[in-house]
């Protein structure tokens, strides 16, 4: 059989366990994407439909690379691809499906972070109270929300000051959610687990509809999805779980490990297969992965190993302050492009955004490309702009829309009439203005309906005036004007749906989308990537900075008691096991804090790893290039 062709022992043994549980405990690298892959081809071999498969996991990017491996390994085979989806866009599909049982319009919108906190600013600001910032309130409900409680038992509770102004705030927001005909992030579970609790006849339908589930990176799933995955698998149980306890890092985004230790004790007879053998990296970087992570204790045993070669050693570096810190990241990374590295298989990873600043600097002056995942294509203006005729073209309701787009291009319509507009009041002269408007959206609403998806995204990049509005000769609004027309080109792997679906799942990927799946927006642009480590999560590169390894940074000392302890050194684990050949740990001595210098030391956690597996830095030693950096940054 072609598809059990390069597969280890293990991997062979996880791909041919055919009905009931399996937990597959996977290490860093030890090619679980392609067990579950070839887990897939499998089951199909077995004459079992592909219909019957759901593969469940978090990212666009992970979700696309599984569905297109999936279709490659399947070639030639008959009989369609399984679902391949992230937790909120089956979320998305089932509630669109389902919407007259689960209480909703089937053209609802999904807000987006800006929306629920421009929601809960306007709350906050109706209550005139400053106690509390929006973010710290919409934080609040969504920690909530995401962990099933609802608003009623939440008011029951509410004791403290603080509570009860969440209550009131979670309230009214909810009001403004059902008045936009509307659902935020965390709904797209909460509801859909409502659904599936409330509908029997649905979760029969469903329940039969896939009678093989595959969950990856389950040591990730909240209680909302172990609950909706555990009642989608119903009494076959037929579920496949990947999972490392080892890279665990978003209990802050109530991912519940609980849910992998336990799961040999809720699904009886489980198989379970451990994946140890990693295929990405050296085996210095394995060895000084595995001696960082054996310190914790809450973990599913295992030892990563390799059969690479032994590589170079890896490089660890104390600069004076973050400047040189910086500087040395940029000397080194220019080294090793010299040597043949490609900038995009380079990455910096940090623990605080905060950390990028001085690096981008460095890295300018230096000359080398790079890029930063934080700020998200579907987050520019321009591409908001565009993104917010199409969802108020579909949904008249979507009032925050109305708001956004109202005045892009500038067409006389002011505060005091569209309020007027909003409250269903006489318009009274700017009347002609809000008809012209309004016959844009219903044009633009046309065009979603009956046209291809990119061309319905090119007319209302037209019909709005948009396009206009950038066609002027500055580079900025050149700028502009082609990130809004990479829109249409994005909107194109949409086109063999039937319209309006095509712009419908155009609006889902922006609302859903993660910082990882920048980086495939922006596949032709190579440089060094910049980025946390929690958004390095998945990701692999050739070689890997990892910087400002200080106590109280990297580990953070940040008091918060519903976080894990441990959970400092998985994110460490994580970001070791980025690196296939060329690791750099770096610390500095003294790092401007909130504009003061402060006195730092090593991590704790760069004494876990063996000196032999250590060299120093290849570089000048920093004292001798004071006055190089000093003329570098042109602060003498």
């Amino acid at each position: 059989m072609k598809y059990l062709e390069g597969l280890n022992s293990a991997q062979k043994e996880a791909v041919l366990h055919v009905d009931g549980p399996l937990l597959i405990v996977a290490g860093a690298g030890a090619g679980k994407t392609k067990t579950i892959v070839h887990r897939i081809a499998h089951l199909i071999e077995e004459n079992i439909p592909a219909s019957s498969i759901l593969a469940v996991t978090f990212t666009n990017k992970a979700a696309g690379e599984m569905r297109d491996r999936v279709r490659n390994l399947l070639s030639g085979k008959r009989g369609g691809l399984p679902l391949v989806a992230t937790f909120h866009s089956l979320g998305v599909r089932l509630l669109r499906e389902f919407h007259e049982e689960a209480g909703i319009p089937r053209s609802f919108s999904i807000w987006d972070r800006d929306d629920s906190l421009r929601a809960v600013k306007t709350e906050l600001k109706r209550m005139d109270t400053e106690e509390w910032t929006p973010r710290q309130i919409l934080g609040a409900i969504s920690r909530e929300k995401g962990g099933g409680k609802l608003l009623s038992e939440y008011r029951t509770h509410a004791s403290s000051r603080r509570e009860q102004v969440v209550a009131q705030i979670w309230e009214r927001y909810e009001h403004a959610l059902k008045a936009e005909d509307s659902l935020d992030f965390d709904d797209l579970l909460v509801r859909t687990l409502r659904l599936v609790r409330e509908s029997p006849k649905t979760l029969s339908l469903l329940q039969n509809r896939w009678q093989y589930i595959i969950v990856d990176e389950y040591q990730d799933t909240s209680n909302v999805q172990y609950e909706l995955m555990k009642l989608l698998s119903g009494e076959r149980a037929n579920m496949c779980v990947v999972g490392d306890l080892d890279q665990c890092i978003y209990t802050w985004r109530q991912a519940e490990i609980e849910n992998l230790l336990s799961f040999e004790r809720v699904f009886p007879n489980v198989k379970v297969v451990r994946l140890e053998q990693n295929y990405r990296s050296t085996r210095t970087i394995i060895a000084a992965a595995n001696a960082v992570i054996e310190k914790n204790t809450n973990r599913i045993p295992k030892t990563l190993f390799s059969e690479n070669e032994t590589g170079e050693p890896i490089t660890m570096h104390g600069a004076l302050d973050e400047r040189y810190e910086a500087w040395f990241v940029a000397e080194q990374a220019g080294a090793l492009i010299d040597r043949g590295v490609p900038a995009q298989e380079i990455a910096v990873l940090y623990r605080e955004n905060s950390q990028s600043r001085v690096l981008e600097e460095a890295l300018l002056r230096a000359g080398l490309p790079y890029r930063v995942l934080g700020t998200r294509f579907f987050e520019r203006k321009e591409v908001k702009d565009v993104l917010s005729y199409l969802r108020a073209a579909i949904n008249p309701k979507g009032t925050s829309d109305l708001v956004r787009i109202v005045g892009v291009p500038p067409r006389g319509i002011g505060r005091v009439t569209l309020e007027k507009l909003l409250s269903g009041r006489p318009l009274g002269a700017a009347a002609g203005k809000v008809s012209a408007f309004q016959e844009i959206l219903a044009k633009i609403c046309h065009a979603v309906n009956t046209l291809p998806t990119s061309e319905a995204v090119r007319f209302c990049i037209e019909a709005s005036g948009i396009q206009n509005m950038y066609s002027g000769k500055t580079e900025e609004d050149a700028e502009h004007l082609g990130n809004v027309r990479e829109l249409a080109n994005l909107a194109a792997k949409y086109e063999d749906d039937e319209p309006p679906t095509g712009i419908e799942r155009l609006l889902e990927e922006a609302a859903l989308q993660s910082e990882q799946d920048e980086l495939d927006i922006n596949q032709g642009k190579s440089g060094i990537s910049l980025m946390t480590v929690h958004a390095a999560k998945g990701l692999e590169f050739d070689a890997v900075f990892v910087i400002g390894m200080e106590q109280g940074l990297f580990p953070s000392l940040r008091s918060d008691e519903s976080r894990d302890p441990e959970e400092e050194r998985r994110l460490f684990y994580v970001a070791l096991t980025r690196a296939r050949k060329h690791l750099f740990l770096s610390y500095a001595y003294e790092r401007t804090k909130y504009g003061t210098r402060e006195n730092a030391l090593p991590s704790e956690f760069l004494s876990d790893i063996d000196e032999r597996l250590l060299g120093g830095a290849e570089s000048t030693p920093e004292k001798k290039k004071r006055g190089l950096l000093d003329d570098f940054y042109e602060i003498r």
